[in-house]
């Protein structure tokens, strides 16, 4: 290391060479001043004069190479930074591929987890609709086993039955299991009005006979099914129009219920004197759907009943309606007027209005010239009052 005019330089950089070589020169050309001092002053001003100028030149030298340093550094630094965010640009996205990779095989994985509990639901769904399945196989046998006995046939009957006047009738429109003054007991008793009076509904029918029909396939067994069904059905008609159509205590008829659409359709397809002979006895025979109907009627006379029952209390209530309506409208015509009142209040503020715009218009329209200060006349002459 070597020292230039304050400075420190390594011995082989250029720069110290170059200050060297200046140095050295500078050195030479003292060596002549020196010789030369013989010489006149004025010759020696000048030679100052070039050693003052060296000298800033080797200063400049100095500076240049401060400022050359300094920008290497600089540059070296800024290399370094991007070098630095280059790297940690690259970390980044390695860790969002990283991250996007793991969020895929996440999300693979949860598609997968969540298609297989979709498929053990499934599953589950399709076990639990073979048990249905299998319950209903047992409800099945289980209705078969209701049907093929008379007294819970007959209870099947009553249940469906029920549901029915239930949907149809108020609660105190009908009885079930009412007992009549012959000790038989209806399995309702619809409590209409005289006339027709209270009329009973039957929920007993003869299956046997049906599914003899429907179980035969030769014409023979056809016939003895069709006559065993005939025989029934006439049997059960008759004991209904004995034991539930009391004169002075019930209608005149009843109802014979069957709890089974299939059955109706039977009997007024293929044993329309059957039925013929239901009607000349008065026992009239419903389906679930046309006993719906019949109980709506019934329904319909109920109701014109207890309204010709309560017509005292209807017409006084007509009459405070009448009143309240009479008062309705004065009070309306009351009102009327003041609408009027006030209607005529806003069209004389409107031409009120109107005058003052009217007014102010023309006022906004005068021509104001100049007076003489002599001039003893006013700026606008006085109007006569409207």
């Amino acid at each position: 290391m070597i020292t230039l005019f304050g400075q420190t330089f390594a011995w082989n950089d250029p720069e110290a060479l170059i200050l060297g070589a200046v140095a050295l020169t500078l050195l030479a050309f003292l060596i002549l001043i020196l010789r030369s001092t013989r010489k006149s002053s004025t010759l020696a001003e000048p030679l100052m004069h070039e050693i003052g100028w060296l000298g800033q030149r080797v200063q400049q030298l100095g500076d240049g190479q401060e400022r050359l340093a300094g920008g290497l550094h600089h540059v070296s630094e800024a290399q370094a930074v991007s070098q630095t965010a280059m790297l940690q640009v690259m970390e980044q996205r390695l860790a969002e591929v990283q991250r996007a990779m793991g969020d895929s095989l996440h999300g693979s994985a949860t598609r997968t987890a969540r298609s297989l509990g979709e498929l053990q639901t499934r599953l589950e769904t399709i076990d639990k609709a073979q048990a249905n399945i299998e319950k209903l196989s047992g409800n099945v046998l289980s209705l078969q086993d209701i049907l093929s006995n008379k007294q819970t046939r007959g209870a099947f009957g009553e249940i469906q039955l029920h549901d029915i006047v239930q949907k149809a009738l108020p609660k105190d429109a009908y009885t079930m299991q009412a007992t009549l003054s012959n000790g038989r007991r209806a399995d309702c008793l619809i409590h209409l009005p005289n006339p027709p009076g209270p009329i009973v509904i039957d929920a007993k029918f003869p299956l046997e006979a049906y599914e003899a029909i429907r179980r035969a396939d030769t014409p023979r067994g056809v016939t003895e099914a069709a006559q065993q069904m005939r025989t029934a059905v006439r049997a059960h008609i008759r004991a209904i129009s004995e034991r539930y159509i009391i004169e002075g205590e019930t209608a005149d008829g009843a109802l014979m219920f069957l709890p089974s659409e299939a059955v109706y359709a039977e009997l007024h397809a293929n044993f329309p004197e059957v039925v013929r002979e239901g009607f000349a006895v008065k026992v009239w025979i419903v389906s679930p759907t046309t006993c719906m109907a019949t109980l709506n009627t019934m329904r319909a006379v109920l109701k014109d009943a207890r309204m010709r029952e309560q017509a005292g209390a209807i017409r006084k209530e007509l009459a405070l309606l009448y009143a309240d309506v009479d008062r309705l409208g004065t009070r309306v015509e009351n009102l009327d007027r003041h609408f009027g009142q006030a209607a005529k209040d806003i069209e004389e503020i409107k031409i009120s209005s109107e005058r003052a715009g009217k007014r102010a218009r023309r006022l906004d329209n005068f021509d104001f010239e100049e007076i003489a200060p002599n001039d003893p006349a006013p700026l606008i002459a006085p109007r006569a009052a409207e």
